[in-house]
């Protein structure tokens, strides 16, 4: 493996995957003919994908020696002496640095969310990822800023449901994920030591999390879809009948997760077709509904 290699590596890419979550206020704020909403939003994805980057390095930087004891993590370009911590804490500052900057490029209130979501994942990876179940509310709330960002970079109001959908989503995902960490590393000291937090974790007490919070994520979901100003700014009522497949992948992902199919919850996303299916599918059926609805309304109405 070259440098260069290493590097781009070091940055992780794959994980930009999670940014896109930035894109979904155009959609929402149903703006997607609107060329410079997508403009805007796509430098706030550019600026949280280099900021992103520039925190994972400093996690690996921080945890390459407990990386070393994980069976997929000991590959990583730190742990495996691959790169030097010199050279990756220079990258790190110049991605941390290009982020800002972007951010700053869209407006202040941009650059603000991005310098909180960077001193969010500080405060995680210098303590409180140890901590018992605020781990996962922090994965959680940094998700939210993601979709905070995306809404604050085209202009439109930060609504309740923004923030109660994503993090009940996330906070779900976040138990998956420390499921799957605990179900890969099968011995308890491994696990208690690549991660102080699983020590705490069983796997009794991550089944009933992760039931509780995918049961609240479909609730807020539903909420969220029967609600009058939804129905009103949408037209139509017909967001809550895409409830059968968002089902169909929060269980997908809970099972796939706690089974350790996968050793991360992002290769899931890459590499899992019917998931991938799935989120294609749910997310063409949101676009159809929030610009054609009403069309569609008045046309299976002209049927009966």
């Amino acid at each position: 493996m070259t440098k260069t290699t290493a590097m781009i590596r070091l940055a992780r890419p794959g994980h930009w995957i999670k940014n896109v979550l930035v894109l979904f206020p155009v959609v929402f704020a149903m703006r997607t003919d609107e060329i410079s909403a997508w403009r805007l939003a796509g430098l706030a994805t550019v600026a949280f994908c280099l900021a992103s980057s520039a925190i994972y390095i400093f996690n690996d930087i921080r945890d390459r020696t407990a990386d070393r004891l994980h069976p997929k993590k000991k590959d990583r370009p730190l742990a495996a002496d691959r790169i030097s911590v010199g050279a990756a804490a220079v990258e790190a500052i110049c991605l941390l640095t290009g982020g800002i900057v972007v951010a700053m490029l869209v407006n202040n209130l941009l650059s603000a969310i991005v310098i909180i979501y960077v001193l969010l994942q500080f405060a995680y990876s210098m303590l409180l990822k140890h901590k018992v179940i605020v781990d996962v509310i922090c994965i959680a709330l940094g998700f939210v800023l993601r979709a905070v960002g995306g809404a604050v970079a085209i202009g439109e109001e930060v609504s309740s449901w923004l923030f109660v959908c994503t993090f009940t989503l996330c906070l779900f995902m976040g138990f998956c994920k420390r499921c799957n960490e605990l179900v890969t590393l099968t011995e308890p000291h491994k696990a208690s030591e690549h991660r102080k937090s699983l020590a705490a974790y069983s796997s009794e007490l991550l089944t009933h999390l992760i039931t509780l919070s995918a049961g609240v994520a479909v609730v807020a979901f539903l909420l969220y879809a029967s609600n009058e100003r939804t129905i009103q700014n949408f037209g139509t009522n017909y967001l809550m009948y895409t409830l059968p497949v968002v089902v169909y992948g929060i269980t997908r992902f809970a099972m796939l997760s706690m089974k350790g199919v996968y050793a991360d919850p992002t290769d899931l996303f890459l590499r899992d077709r019917p998931f991938q299916l799935t989120v294609v599918v749910w997310f063409a059926a949101v676009v159809v509904v929030i610009r054609w609805g009403i069309d569609l309304k008045h046309w299976l109405g002209s049927l009966t």
